[in-house]
């Protein structure tokens, strides 16, 4: 009795002397502490669609991701994420339609913890109801600022993965590339500034462009260009406008996002819901560009955020940006900042997009 009562005791001492998993505190996008584990080895995202991309680039990896909104599967495929880490086409995609969540469905996927947009509570409050870590990541806290954004959420993806810590080698590459074109633009006078239209959606039914409030203002301004559609109320980002207002802005550059099946070739033969762009500036100037996707839908920030501000620099203002050879600074960028070799055909993709690349996206 006494050898058993000295066996369950020194079993005792042994259990509650063993250390308490390892875990970090960090706080998310929207100021909330949020507890994580020390060793992450399954990870979630819910409704911010470029995170997957970001996530996979930033880790070399998809081997952790287990599940990722059907949105961002569809860039995924479309785009050179499923080409360059195969392993994301793995990656659950059934626990998300739209913003909607099954949280049963995402339970079971078993993750350490959850990437979810910041700004939507409910979403927030479910994951942390049903015991899983839930992060905020945020694409607006920065107002609608790409770059700033896409630098931030490299920052606390290093907080959270300090051993992959990339925070000072991005910023760096962006904030270069940002002051180079704003070197370039800086004197143009404001009568001289190209009108740059985005259609982020287009279809028969409707056009939604980019008012102030949006990605497409930020893009603008920091090219050197105008908003054309910068009269649009600022609390209404997603706008709706009709070819009526077109004419009137009469867009010197249209860029067309890949949330979109839309392509150049529809505006240039006006083949979309019976409108007329014969007389646009941009469509007679063949100065309409379908954004490239790399990664991820580069409208958006993401991984492919410096490469797209370059090349839409050149876009817009071709003269003077003529330096610029884009597929060698994709090539050179993706190698220097993650260690991604990229083939000749894999570079040129990036800035030959179809109607593929909005496969997934939801209005």
């Amino acid at each position: 009795m006494k050898r058993l009562f000295t066996l369950i005791l020194l079993f005792a001492l042994v259990v509650f002397s063993l250390p308490a998993e390892a875990s970090r505190t960090i706080t998310d996008h929207a100021g909330d502490t949020v507890v994580l584990p020390d060793k992450i080895e399954r990870i979630a995202v819910v409704g911010i669609l470029p995170l997957p991309s970001v996530l996979t680039v930033f880790l070399g990896s998809a081997e952790k991701i287990v599940g990722i909104p059907p949105a961002s599967m569809g860039a995924a495929k479309a785009g050179l994420l499923g080409e360059v880490f195969p392993e994301i086409l793995k990656a659950e995609t059934k626990y998300m339609s739209g913003l909607d969540l099954n949280i049963e469905e995402l339970m079971r996927l078993r993750p350490d913890v959850v990437f979810y947009l910041a700004g939507s509570k409910e979403l927030g409050a479910m994951i942390r109801n049903a015991g899983l870590p839930a992060v905020a990541i945020s694409p607006t806290k920065w107002n609608y600022d790409v770059i700033r954004t896409y630098d931030e959420w490299i920052k606390t993806l290093s907080q959270i993965f300090p051993q992959e810590s990339k925070t000072a080698l991005v910023s760096s590459y962006s904030k270069k590339v940002y002051a180079d074109v704003q070197k370039k633009v800086k004197d143009i006078k404001p009568e001289k500034r190209k009108k740059v239209l985005f259609l982020f959606q287009y279809d028969d039914k409707q056009m939604i462009t980019s008012g102030r409030s949006f990605f497409g203002q930020y893009w603008c301004e920091a090219v050197g260009a105008k908003n054309a559609a910068e009269e649009v109320p600022a609390d209404n980002s997603n706008a709706v406008i009709t070819m009526e207002q077109v004419y009137k802005w009469n867009p010197d550059v249209i860029f067309i996002t890949n949330f979109t099946p839309a392509l150049p070739d529809d505006l240039y033969n006006n083949r979309i819901g019976g409108d007329n762009w014969s007389n646009i500036t941009a469509v007679k100037n063949k100065a309409v560009y379908k954004m490239p996707l790399g990664m991820y839908r580069s409208y958006t920030p993401g991984t492919d955020t410096p490469i797209t501000f370059l090349w839409m620099a050149q876009k817009v203002y071709p003269e003077i940006f003529k330096d610029i050879n884009i597929e060698k600074e994709a090539f050179r960028y993706y190698k220097e900042i993650y260690g991604i070799t990229l083939t000749e055909k894999q570079v040129k993709g990036i800035f030959n997009q179809g109607r593929e690349s909005a496969a997934g996206f939801k209005k």
